[in-house]
């Protein structure tokens, strides 16, 4: 007899999975999910794919988060359902996000039976929650979890899938009923923190492309740990010109990321550091004078490759209203 902690439109997969495996299923994702809870609070939310490739121990083997070569994960210690999806930073799927806040995942290749496919549609049906690995660089992915996949489309050969809330998570087998992809209100909760991701992804995304740009240093006072730089934008972003772009981005240590955007220092169309006259003149401890006063006249560290360097009109525009203000 089918226990009431599966669903209904799960019948069909009574044989496929039992109580034992379904509860396995989920201790696997919980301990994923604390162990990514874990490596994010460290500072980075972007992860190393090395990182994720070795994920964490589990009974004397090693449970990764993540295949080498294939988007739809599922590790050893799993049977059928996966455990994570990847969309690689140049991989040769078009996922992506959809205008109504769902994301679209392609199956893989084109065989609808494909045993990775049937793994993610039985996910669906018992509505376990995944890991998605957004490719943000070569090597470096932003996970987010969980996920859901809420639609499967044959005829397209892809899925729609949806983010939720972290603490939707529950330990208790079954307790994740409210979690129904008929249910309006879960439906609005998901679809606002779909946009959210998105919204994080192109931001993550930006940062990885500037950063690694500028050889993962400041470009003012060349500082190279990677947890205290940022990504400032030169035309900021919520102006119509502020585009995620490299060119119009610099890679800034968090001291030195604030101190462009309050105007405390400019960088000319000649990619020199000006101070603030007033600054100059102030009398302050060491950290002012050594770390914004002296910056006064350097010459900006620029990338390698030309394309990624400052635009110029760029740094006019933004050096004007340094100099106004």
């Amino acid at each position: 007899m089918r226990q009431q902690w599966l669903h209904t439109e799960s019948v069909c997969n009574l044989v496929a999975m039992d109580q034992q495996e379904f509860e396995h299923h989920w201790l696997i994702r919980r301990l994923a999910f604390e162990w990514l809870e874990q490596q994010t609070n460290r500072g980075e939310d972007v992860l190393p794919r090395d990182v994720l490739l070795r994920g964490f121990g589990f009974r004397g083997r090693r449970v990764g988060l993540m295949s080498p070569a294939q988007g739809i994960f599922k590790p050893a210690v799993l049977t059928q359902c996966p455990l994570s999806i990847t969309t690689a930073p140049k991989g040769p799927y078009n996922d992506g996000f959809l205008d109504d806040h769902y994301l679209l995942y392609r199956y893989r290749g084109t065989d609808p039976e494909h045993p990775d496919n049937r793994g993610l549609r039985l996910a669906m049906e018992l509505r376990l929650p995944l890991i998605y690995l957004f490719g943000m660089a070569p090597g470096r992915y932003l996970p987010v979890w969980p996920v859901y996949v809420v639609n499967d489309n044959p005829g397209g050969l892809c899925f729609t899938v949806a983010a939720d809330y972290r603490h939707t998570i529950v330990d208790q087998v079954g307790r994740h009923l409210e979690a129904a992809n008929d249910d309006l209100e879960v439906q609005i909760r998901r679809r606002y923190q779909t946009a959210a991701v998105q919204r994080r992804v192109h931001q993550r995304a930006f940062r990885e492309r500037v950063l690694r740009a500028y050889d993962e240093q400041c470009a003012m006072c060349r500082l190279r740990h990677r947890e205290l730089l940022d990504a400032s934008h030169i035309i900021p972003d919520q102006d119509d010109h502020g585009e995620p772009t490299v060119s119009n981005g610099l890679s800034l240590c968090k001291i030195h990321h604030t101190a462009f955007d309050r105007g405390i220092v400019g960088v000319s169309p000649n990619f020199r550091v000006e101070v603030r006259q007033d600054i100059l003149e102030e009398v302050d401890g060491p950290m002012l004078e050594h770390g914004i006063k002296e910056l006064h006249g350097s010459a900006l560290q620029l990338p390698r490759k030309k394309r990624d360097r400052p635009d110029r009109d760029a740094l006019e525009w933004r050096y004007r209203e340094f100099r106004r203000a």
